[in-house]
């Protein structure tokens, strides 16, 4: 009989503790944002900048919204996080020439943009 209660009470720790972690890891699993806005620094001086910007951002699958601002040189992304993140926007940018803060474009992705679109590089 003594058995039986400690197996049973075994069995009942067992199983709370399983449900207790599995709370836990379901809490801590960060929900994705489907409109998530985001604000990027991207190197470039003209409207050709801004075309080819907006392009590549908008070839990451995701991207709801890409405006590129000539003046302060901001992108203003709206994402899908549960499609994308904003680092795979920022090597598409990289990859048609454009620097951002966190990924720098190779130079010779740089060295393949017009004449007027090449911005002064900081080192």
């Amino acid at each position: 009989m003594k058995n039986i209660v400690l197996m049973m009470m075994l069995m009942i720790g067992f199983t709370s503790s399983a449900q207790e972690t599995r709370g836990k890891a379901e809490l801590s699993g960060a929900k994705k944002n489907k409109n998530a806005k985001y604000n990027v620094e991207v190197n470039g001086n003209c409207e050709m900048c801004k075309k080819r910007i907006e392009k590549a951002a908008f070839s990451v699958a995701g991207v709801k919204s890409a405006t590129w601002h000539t003046d302060d040189h901001m992108l203003y992304l709206i994402i899908n996080e549960e499609k994308c993140d904003v680092k795979s926007v920022e090597n598409a940018i990289a990859k048609v020439g454009h620097d951002t803060k966190n990924v720098k474009a190779t130079q010779e992705d740089y060295d393949k943009l017009h004449g007027c679109c090449q911005y002064e590089r900081i080192k």
